[in-house]
């Protein structure tokens, strides 16, 4: 499977370093994948909250927060899966 390798450093928060580069007001990709190192908490906008740490499979719909819990840096595996390949 292909997949990308998200770093997030300490202090990394998507609504104060991405959104005002994405110009929406939560994140709208959906994530799936498993991490590796660090932790992430996740809030919907629908307000349900979740924390991902290492060896978590994480689900993550379009619409959401996202920010780095302590001082290790997170890193996520994101898979990419075509539906239609060619």
């Amino acid at each position: 499977f292909p997949y990308t390798t998200l770093f997030r450093s300490p202090g990394w928060q998507w609504s104060k370093h991405i959104k005002p580069i994405a110009k929406t007001n939560s994140c709208q990709v959906h994530h799936f994948g498993v991490w590796v190192s660090g932790r992430l908490r996740v809030r919907a906008d629908d307000g349900q909250e979740i924390e991902f740490g290492p060896g978590d499979v994480a689900d993550i719909p379009p619409g959401h927060d996202g920010w780095v819990i302590g001082n290790e840096p997170a890193i996520f595996y994101a898979f990419t899966c075509k539906t239609n390949p060619k």
